[in-house]
């Protein structure tokens, strides 16, 4: 082998090499910054998400204020051991919620939410006095499934400050298993609503 074959395959090498480890650093930066993928625990948002499902989540400063409607996850340090927690975003500051729990109907400043992703109506009561201003800088959340949920209403929990909020669930990338049974649905792939 001559020394200017040696020499351009070494290049190559490099090349090739320079290449791997710039995606690398890459994904590893995108990931860390930019994105995560979090896992569901629990049922609290069936039936939009069941327990194990991956989602792909936006980091809260590249995807803004939260706003009604949208599924983020939150972690405070003084609730559920710090764990993150899925939820959905019922009211920002300012709103007013109010729930009837013998109704099961959920208002946000004097309006019935037209909620169509939840499991059931919400008639589990776990200890906030309603009707509650959402205070400054702060959101209502609640899980799907309302009835076997534990998230705003919860006094320990409360109004979440947004700097609690770590980002904004906007895919379904991996299915858990469906609740009951051992299968994945892999048609529920996709984005989150």
């Amino acid at each position: 082998m001559t020394g200017g074959k040696r020499l351009q395959q070494s290049r190559d090498l490099y090349e090739w090499m320079q290449a791997v480890v710039s995606s690398v650093l890459t994904v590893v930066l995108v990931f860390t910054f930019a994105v995560r993928v979090m896992r569901v625990d629990g049922p609290s948002m069936r039936e939009t998400l069941q327990d194990g499902d991956l989602l792909v989540v936006v980091n809260r400063l590249l995807s803004g204020e939260p706003e009604s409607g949208e599924i983020v996850i939150v972690r405070k340090a003084s609730f559920e051991n710090g764990d993150p927690i899925v939820k959905r975003v019922i009211a920002t500051e300012g709103q007013t919620v109010g729930i009837d729990f013998e109704n099961g109907a959920v208002t946000v400043d004097g309006t019935v939410l037209e909620e169509a992703y939840i499991r059931e109506n919400t008639h589990l009561d776990e200890g906030t006095e309603f009707p509650l201003v959402v205070p400054e800088g702060c959101i209502f959340v609640m899980g799907d499934n309302r009835n076997d949920s534990r998230d705003s209403r919860d006094p320990e929990l409360g109004a979440v400050d947004i700097r609690c909020v770590i980002g904004r669930a906007v895919w379904l990338a991996v299915p858990g298993n469906t609740a009951n049974t051992e299968r994945r649905e892999w048609n529920r792939i996709g984005t989150l609503t």
